[in-house]
């Protein structure tokens, strides 16, 4: 990661905001996430996308793809029947949770979010569809944090990331 100025923020490299400011910036980061999916899965069912963040960026995502988009979220916050599944943070216990009727079995998904950190949040999104006997194509983020090995915990599941900083 390149060195930061006096006074920056640590979370630089790893906000989204200004490319959510820019509609052609956006449309340009929905491009090269739609141009790389389209290469690597000949067949998508859906677009899945974390809380809250993953939210901005799967439903156009999908649209572009022709496919659905399904929520994953934080607990409480979704209507009807859910699965859920705890997992760690740095700093305690938080739950995801998705609706049990979203995917069917074997129904191929990818998981989209804005950064891969510690990849905690990420593993639990891949454990709901595990769960719901959905396949996880890929997890597809734009920023990765390699110091943080997030994408280790993934272990045999593809994962792909835009940008990545040491």
């Amino acid at each position: 990661m390149a060195p930061r100025a006096a006074g920056t923020s640590s979370t630089c490299c790893s906000d989204i905001s200004p490319l959510l400011k820019d509609p052609a910036a956006f449309g340009t980061l929905i491009d090269l996430l739609e141009d790389h999916l389209r290469a690597s899965f000949p067949k998508i069912d859906f677009v899945a996308g974390l809380d809250s963040r993953g939210f901005l960026i799967g439903p156009p995502l999908a649209q572009r793809l022709g496919v659905g988009f399904v929520p994953i979220r934080k607990k409480g916050k979704l209507p009807g029947p859910t699965e859920s599944v705890s997992y760690a943070l740095e700093y305690g216990q938080a739950e995801l949770e998705i609706q049990r009727d979203a995917v069917e079995p074997g129904q191929k998904v990818v998981i989209v979010d804005d950064l891969l950190a510690t990849g905690g949040t990420m593993c639990a999104a891949c454990e709901l569809m595990k769960r719901l006997k959905a396949e996880v194509l890929e997890c597809l983020v734009i920023i990765e944090l390699k110091l943080l090995k997030g994408s280790e915990k993934l272990e045999s599941i593809p994962f792909y990331s835009l940008l990545q900083y040491d």
